[in-house]
């Protein structure tokens, strides 16, 4: 049975891409409610999809206030809009609450991110088990359908490893995901996504999987240079990062690795704030008797990432390069998407970041919805078939590219 009706939770930059494009498949997802403690940032993403005219057929577009840490009313909204499921795109703190109201209430769950409790940083690995995998047999005991981190990276870079183990290796010994921004927002000093989440993935252990163990680093420890199709050549450092988490106890590869591209007014800027203690999580007391989060502060002044959007430009550009034998040879591939932030705001009004980590999660809505990945329990997004994925990713506007020894071309 088709699952329809879908309630988005948080109302901000990726939450805006994903609100558009499920107004643009109204056909097939139905009525479309979008909840935040803020409502009216979900009446503003409303009237966004009504400026691009992005409703595809007449039907529900619909705010709702609420607070995602509070369980019973989650279940409760769930229960009175009659919604089959929930596209969590709230903060990575309300995972386990809006997973939990999901399991109580027999919906579809779906995130892009994964859990992280504010008081702790940089847990022991592997991530996934601290929290969201402790609710697989719930989940498969209520037949309920979670799929965890189905964004860009994690959730594509993970189908593209799935596919290259299965399609285009026999034995793959690494799959390392690179993540370039080569775009510009014109200001001093941003981020592209929540300020608190992005510096709390760069502050403790860069934990990476290498010769099958758990392998730490410091950040901006380890560099890469690398000539990239279209954005060209980018300097990357190995980070700590979702997907690594459910790859390294998912597929048989020895050494998963993520990189991400810093510029080095990035890295400076970075530097200074951490070192001065200003991108702490544990409160400070002023000398006004006052308790403050340092790194709450320095995203309170910092842009909001939904405003860099007008102004952005350039391209990103994220995939996997994974090396390993096919036919008793070496081999090496890059398997890639390409996303240009003014074409992206032109569509549905935000930047490429959150554009590449919405669109996935809607391709998978939609998966969910016609039955082909609606599989009754909780699963990460390579254990689920890639091409389905990929195919409906093309459509909806992220085109996947492979890069090998016979040059370049599209896959999907």
């Amino acid at each position: 049975m088709s699952k329809k009706n879908v309630l988005i939770i948080g109302a901000g930059g990726v939450a805006k891409v994903v609100a558009h494009k499920c107004a643009q498949h109204n056909d097939v997802l139905g009525e479309i409610h979008i909840a935040s403690r803020n409502i009216a940032k979900c009446e503003a993403i409303i009237g966004s999809i009504a400026r691009k005219q992005n409703l595809k057929v007449p039907g529900t577009l619909q705010a709702h206030a609420v607070d995602a840490l509070d369980v019973p009313a989650l279940v409760a909204l769930i229960q009175k809009i009659g919604v089959s499921m929930v596209l969590n795109l709230g903060s990575s703190f309300v995972n386990q609450t809006v997973l939990k109201a999901c399991i109580e209430a027999g919906v579809a769950y779906l995130d892009t991110a994964i859990h992280e409790d504010p008081e702790k940083i940089c847990e022991t690995p592997p991530w996934y088990a601290n929290y969201e995998w402790k609710h697989k047999d719930a989940c498969a005991e209520k037949g309920v359908t979670a799929i965890l981190g189905a964004g860009f990276d994690p959730g594509v870079v993970n189908a593209y490893a799935a596919l290259a183990c299965s399609e285009y290796f026999d034995s793959v010994d690494s799959i390392d995901i690179l993540d370039v921004n080569a775009g510009s927002h014109g200001k001093y000093f941003a981020t592209n996504f929540d300020p608190e989440i992005n510096f709390r993935e760069f502050t403790g252990q860069v934990w990476t999987w290498q010769n099958r163990e758990w392998t730490s680093n410091s950040m901006f420890e380890v560099k890469l240079t690398r000539d990239f199709p279209v954005v060209g050549e980018q300097s990357l450092y190995l980070t700590g990062h979702d997907e690594i988490h459910s790859l390294s106890q998912n597929l048989d590869v020895p050494n998963v690795r993520f990189w991400m591209g810093f510029g080095e007014h990035y890295i400076n800027v970075f530097t200074v704030l951490k070192n001065l203690g200003l991108l702490s999580e544990k409160p400070v007391t002023t000398a006004e008797g006052q308790s403050i989060v340092p790194l709450k502060v320095v995203k309170a002044v910092l842009p909001d990432p939904a405003s860099l959007a007008p102004a952005y430009t350039g391209k990103t550009c994220i995939g996997d390069l994974v090396k390993g034998v096919k036919d008793g040879q070496p081999k090496e591939a890059f398997f890639y998407n390409i996303c240009d932030h003014a074409e992206n705001y032109a569509e549905v009004e935000s930047q490429a970041i959150s554009y590449t980590a919405g669109v996935p999660a809607v391709a998978a809505a939609l998966l969910i919805a016609d039955g082909t990945w609606d599989v009754g329990k909780m699963v990460n997004v390579e254990e689920l078939p890639p091409k389905p994925f990929l195919t409906k990713l093309s459509e909806l506007g992220l085109t996947t590219f492979m890069q090998d020894a016979e040059g370049e071309r599209q896959l999907f």
